[in-house]
């Protein structure tokens, strides 16, 4: 099972702390991060709404903080997952040479749900929308660690 995993947006202040936020609390035994791939928002906590949309559903953001996505997220990493595929682009774009780390769009863990990127409320103002899917994706995501520990 993965024992480290990023969760990874463009801000990292809703999306990606959203993901971190519900699969820390559906999977505690694994450890978590977020980032984003722009220095946007560095050492801003969550943005207030999105902050307050997952306090409403019981998930608490409070003690994130942003930060920028790096070369060395790689080797400190088991498994980074990215909000969209401009987040995936921006992640490989860093890789080096050598890196064998799985980098996966979060969506892919959330069959079903129509969706091919998680997007982005900042723009689209649609918490509530953005985190059913990351709960669905979180969940799909801790089913198949949870899976992949058992065989």
């Amino acid at each position: 099972m993965a024992q480290n995993i990023l969760f990874v947006c463009l801000g990292n202040i809703c999306r990606s702390p959203a993901a971190e936020g519900v699969f820390r609390a559906l999977c505690p035994e694994v450890a978590t991060d977020s980032a984003g791939t722009a220095s946007y928002h560095v050492g801003s906590p969550p943005y207030g709404p999105m902050k307050a949309a997952a306090k409403a559903r019981g998930f608490d953001l409070s003690d994130l903080r942003a930060r920028q996505f790096s070369r060395q997220d790689f080797d400190r990493f088991d498994l980074i997952i990215g909000m969209d595929g401009d987040n995936l682009g921006d992640i490989e774009a860093q890789r080096p040479k050598g890196a064998t780390t799985p980098v996966k769009l979060f969506t892919d863990y959330a069959p079903g749900q129509g969706a091919d990127h998680v997007p982005d409320p900042y723009y689209t103002r649609d918490f509530e929308g953005c985190l059913d899917l990351i709960e669905a994706a979180a969940a799909g995501l801790t089913k198949a660690l949870r899976n992949s520990s058992a065989g």
